[in-house]
């Protein structure tokens, strides 16, 4: 009875505190509604990432149609795909078409689109609508007769879509579909695991140190009503549960303003996109013991940090005495924190392909590293601050403060220091695993900026579709050739594999990129060996054999007024050695001439063309697609890349630069928000300088250095402790450390906060610097 009596009393002092308590109370409530509203949305990421994959499984072909046969129904739907990009954006979607009465129709989608009808996504409609699409409506010149709805679509701004046709046949690229619902994704590699407790560790240490700092604001002014309330006779252990009142009610208001935040937020989720990634606002939904904890923990952390704070603190009857001078912070039991942290990570061992990883030892290890940090950075600022002397004014103004009492400033520098630290081991942690999961493609971007693909392209159009790129804006060369098969004529065994090649056709300056051929003129021909190949140089001699027939795609039907299905080498080609063409492939069997043989004649081909354009022009990657759909709406468009980065790998630093993005947020409102609260707790000394004549200036740059310092002290503890971390991380995924600056620019970062917090904090100090300050009561 006696402590619900106390907690009673030190709620009724925060919510009726006049005009002073309540703004000290919105401080801590807004402090911790920000460190909440965080944690909600933390905790909502599992939801969110398990609502993304099973709409896209659901989407997916189900594995009947990828592991077996699917004949023909009723039911059966063929599809090919049709994804480009527009302006660095992809734009996913399908051709499809209808094989009976009653067509699988995809999730979100209510009717089955009929030819040259489409169903797109909100986003994509939009789009196409608006003068900013236009380019893109070229492509896509359908009718919109439906929107895909939620279920159809992993984020509200994805660009999706899907179009009947009335054209698309196997033989032209249609993948028959039976339904939909694909299985499971792969699950992640250990590397990637250790990288995600990482990243789950390094965003939530500075929201639980945030929440800490915000529920000790207003100490000063707490502890003054206290001594006042010892002066009518109320004893420590009273005082004591008093404050744990006032913080415990700060902290409830903290909860209600963290889900009101969250709440309210979560309604506008939808139209933030970063990085070209958003959700939908049902997605954020945290999981309800995961949300009890929250509400559980945080009045909890509350009180407790606070009656931690009283031990440091004596309150008298005639005021207020901390221990501070000549006693100090003590360093025994701050340092082996850390050293512990790194010490169960040392054990933990080395992270192997072959061993499940187990998260919780990594995830302990690295906690106790941050929150060691965290505990040694008080210590540092105090031996630090103590040592500094002389200077400008400002400068003696900030470091005075510092010295009397550098708490409130460590607090507000504990977050960035944990956050800079975890940003720099991540940042060692990718970089040393980055090969691991980006590949050389061999791919010559110089040569070739674009690579076509179509199968539904043949005879007269092949030779047309090079012609049309060669005339689209922007487009300096096109590497483009008609493709086939051919074999030796005769008569095999079914056990007999059938002498076979390819023929390709192009003009000499394309036969020039993919042979080393010397001259060239119309009308040659030329037996094209692979680069240090024996056995394969043999098997196209034993198709190519010159001065004799060959036969022309033997497994296709030929069109209505085609020539001969068979064609007679020339007895005069040259033999020539292959040469890498852009993607960095080799190109073998027989290479000709338009001169030497019709493309328009071939009984079946394929397109392919390499396109090098213009990066002057703008927009001449969409003019190339365009082209390229106008031709065949199926034809594949594919961008030469030097590097390939694999897509799990690239879906977590998408949610590490998620998570960074909204850590560093929260640190900059933290600062903003312990900065403000320091200024309010010295309105009086403010006033007392400015009527003593300080000016405006030397104030502004002493908050500005009372700001830094600690900064600099907090970034020098986490550019060390973040590369030890780092270091060790590494070594139990056997990995090297390959850059050791990649600290400066999260330092540059802790500076411009620094600035920013000064900026946004200068307001209410001109606000505070008026004579009227030194009135009392």
């Amino acid at each position: 009875m006696t402590w619900l009596r106390d907690l009673g009393l030190g709620i009724r002092f925060a919510a009726a505190g006049g005009r002073e308590g309540w703004a000290r109370t919105a401080l801590t409530a807004a402090g911790v509604g920000l460190g909440v509203a965080m944690l909600l949305i933390a905790s909502s990421v599992p939801h969110l990432l398990d609502q993304r994959s099973v709409r896209d499984r659901a989407r997916e072909e189900a594995p009947v149609s990828r592991n077996a046969d699917v004949p023909k129904s009723d039911t059966t739907v063929l599809r090919v795909s049709a994804a480009t990009e527009f302006r660095g954006r992809t734009v996913d979607g399908f051709l499809m078409r209808a094989e009976g009465a009653r067509p699988a129709v995809p999730p979100g989608v209510t009717a089955f689109p009929g030819p040259r009808e489409m169903a797109a996504s909100p986003a994509l409609r939009d789009l196409l609508a608006s003068p900013e699409g236009a380019l893109l409506k070229e492509r896509l010149p359908y009718r919109i007769t439906s929107t895909i709805a939620a279920a159809g679509l992993l984020s509200p701004n994805e660009l999706y879509f899907y179009v009947g046709s009335d054209a698309l046949t196997p033989a032209n690229g249609g993948h028959r579909l039976a339904a939909y619902g694909g299985g499971g994704g792969e699950p992640l590699s250990p590397v990637l695991v250790v990288l995600v407790i990482m990243i789950c560790v390094v965003l939530l240490a500075p929201v639980a140190i945030f929440i800490a700092t915000a529920a000790r604001f207003g100490g000063e002014r707490r502890d003054r009503r206290l001594a006042a309330l010892r002066l009518i006779g109320t004893d420590i252990p009273a005082t004591r549960r008093i404050a744990a009142g006032e913080a415990l009610f700060g902290s409830v208001l903290g909860l209600l303003a963290g889900a009101v935040f969250f709440f309210v937020g979560r309604r506008f989720v939808g139209s933030v996109e970063v990085w070209n990634h958003s959700a939908f606002p049902s997605d954020l939904a945290p999981a309800a013991w995961s949300a009890a904890l929250v509400a559980l923990a945080v009045p909890l952390c509350a009180v407790l940090v606070t009656l931690t704070a009283m031990r440091s603190v004596v309150v008298e009857p005639l005021g207020v005495v901390r221990h501070t001078g000549s006693r100090g912070r003590r360093l025994w039991w701050r340092l082996p924190m850390p050293l512990l942290g790194l010490a169960v990570l040392g054990l933990t061992g080395r992270v192997d392909d072959f061993t499940p990883v187990d998260p919780y030892p990594i995830a302990a290890g690295a906690v106790l590293v941050l929150v060691g940090l965290a505990l040694l950075l008080p210590w540092l600022i105090e031996a630090c601050v103590k040592r500094l002397r002389g200077g400008p004014l400002p400068w003696q103004l900030a470091v005075r403060r510092l010295q009397s009492n550098s708490g409130a400033a460590t607090r507000a520098v504990s977050g960035i220091t944990v956050a800079v630290a975890g940003a720099v081991a991540l940042q060692m942690l990718f970089a040393a695993v980055g090969d691991e999961f980006e590949a050389m493609t061999g791919q010559d971007p110089s040569r070739a900026r674009f690579h076509t693909f179509s199968e539904t392209v043949t005879g007269q159009a092949a030779t047309r579709t090079i012609e049309e790129f060669r005339a689209t804006e922007g487009v300096d060369r096109v590497i483009g050739t008609v493709e086939t098969y051919v074999t030796k004529p005769g008569t095999y065994k079914e056990d007999e594999v059938t002498p076979t090649t390819s023929l390709s056709i192009g003009d000499c300056a394309t036969l020039k990129e993919l042979a080393e051929i010397g001259s060239c003129r119309e009308g040659d021909v030329f037996v094209v060996h692979p680069r240090g190949d024996k056995e394969m140089s043999d098997w196209v001699d034993e198709t190519a054999r010159k001065g004799e027939e060959i036969e022309l795609d033997p497994t296709s039907d030929p069109k209505p007024g085609a020539e001969s299905a068979r064609w007679t080498l020339p007895a005069d080609a040259r033999t020539v050695t292959a040469r890498p063409d852009p993607l960095g492939e080799e190109q073998w069997g027989i290479m000709a001439t338009v001169g030497a043989i019709d493309p328009r004649t071939l009984p079946n081909a394929q397109t392919i063309a390499q396109i090098k354009v213009d990066e002057g022009v703008k927009d001449v990657s969409e003019y190339v697609r365009n082209t390229a759909a106008r031709i065949d709406p199926g034809m594949r468009v594919t961008t030469l890349t030097s590097v390939t980065r694999d897509r799990q790998y690239a879906s977590v630093q998408t949610g590490l630069r998620f998570g960074a993005a909204a850590t560093l947020l929260l640190i900059a409102a933290s600062m903003l928000v312990s900065q403000l609260e320091q200024l309010r707790e010295r309105k009086r000394l403010l006033s007392v300088l400015v009527a003593f004549g300080t000016s405006r200036v030397t104030l502004g740059w002493s908050v500005l250095w009372q700001t830094a310092v600690p900064v600099v002290i907090g970034l020098l503890v986490a550019t060390a402790g973040g590369l030890g971390l780092g270091a060790v991380m590494t070594w139990m995924l056997a990995k090297t450390v390959t850059q050791w600056w990649l600290f400066l620019p999260m330092a540059g970062a802790g500076g411009a906060l620094v600035v920013a917090v000064t900026l946004l904090s200068l307001p209410l100090l001109w606000h505070l610097m008026r004579p009227d300050g030194l009135r009392t009561e």
